[in-house]
């Protein structure tokens, strides 16, 4: 008896450890790879494609023209989520339907929502209403429960900045032998983006409080960081159409404002703009959140950065 049980302890020792063995060769086989990372949006794309540089290529999931907020999934990139080792998106209540899709399908990735980077400011939605149009409250980590969040985090140079060191330490734990790689990738990127912010910081002080409607109300961290001063949004959203009392509103404000500068975006209702200025004394130009015209990849969020602050400039020094 005590033979079997011997026997019985041996043989299951034996599986144990070619089980184990097997599982050995898995992981030296997936550390030879590099690891596969999806980021949802074009600037988060941006961020991570340089702290990855040298290494790999993330994958971008919402790729087009298609905003975050009508997202619609297709079958390449759920494939892209079931295999991804790490993915970055905003969270903060940037397309629950986005979150829906993604959080079932990369269930072997590691999740990391920037939102809730340390670091990082955040900023709730504003009310509609001119009076309090310019005041977002400002809180930390996601951790508000009274006021709905103001999603649009990467605006903001600095939030980029705590959102790369975020990145840096996702992949550091990933993929710690390339650690030393994304450290150092890490450390450009935040240079680079100091000195972005001291460029436009310069490139806007002398339009500071002068005043501009939005289409979408998506600028209010650009807004805080660069202390500009838009007084009302048509939307919330890009794809909700206003109703006839607002449309009006925005209207008669655009009359009192005179010459005031209106900012669209691309691809979102600009007949819906141009019915409102016209026969106004208002100029229009776009503004564009995403990155929607600039090709993705490290400097995509530099340059769209900087194109936001060129056309704001262009048009708010005509005012």
């Amino acid at each position: 008896m005590r033979l079997r049980r011997m026997h019985r302890w041996s043989v299951g020792l034996l599986v144990t450890f070619i089980a184990l063995g097997t599982l050995a060769e898995h992981r030296v086989a997936r550390a030879d790879e590099a690891p596969r990372v999806v980021a949802t949006i074009r600037p988060l794309h941006s961020l991570a494609a340089g702290v990855l540089a040298g290494v790999t290529t993330p994958y971008l999931l919402i790729d087009g023209p298609q905003s975050p907020h009508a997202f619609s999934l297709r079958p390449t990139g759920a494939g892209q989520l079931q295999r991804a080792d790490v993915v970055f998106m905003v969270g903060a209540g940037l397309a629950p339907a986005l979150t829906d899709a993604v959080i079932p399908l990369a269930r072997k990735a590691q999740i990391a929502e920037l939102a809730k980077a340390h670091g990082v400011q955040l900023l709730t939605v504003r009310d509609g209403e001119d009076e309090n149009h310019r005041h977002g409250h400002e809180t930390e980590h996601g951790h508000n429960a009274d006021h709905e969040t103001d999603p649009h985090i990467w605006l903001d140079p600095e939030n980029a900045k705590a959102m790369v060191a975020a990145i840096v330490e996702t992949m550091q734990r990933t993929d710690p032998q390339n650690a030393l790689r994304y450290r150092a990738n890490g450390v450009a990127l935040r240079q680079r983006l100091d000195a972005l912010t001291l460029d436009i910081k310069a490139q806007l002080a002398p339009l500071k409080h002068r005043p501009f409607i939005v289409f979408h109300d998506a600028f209010q961290y650009f807004e805080q960081r660069f202390g500009l001063a838009a007084v009302s949004a048509l939307t919330s959203t890009p794809e909700s159409r206003p109703g006839a009392f607002r449309a009006n509103h925005i209207r008669r404000r655009i009359q009192e404002l005179g010459k005031v500068c209106v900012f669209s975006e691309p691809g979102f209702q600009p007949k819906l703009i141009s019915v409102l200025t016209e026969g106004t004394s208002a100029r229009t130009a776009i503004l564009d959140p995403l990155g929607i015209n600039i090709s993705p990849g490290l400097s995509l969020y530099f340059d769209m950065m900087r194109k936001n602050a060129q056309v704001l400039a262009d048009c708010l020094n005509k005012t």
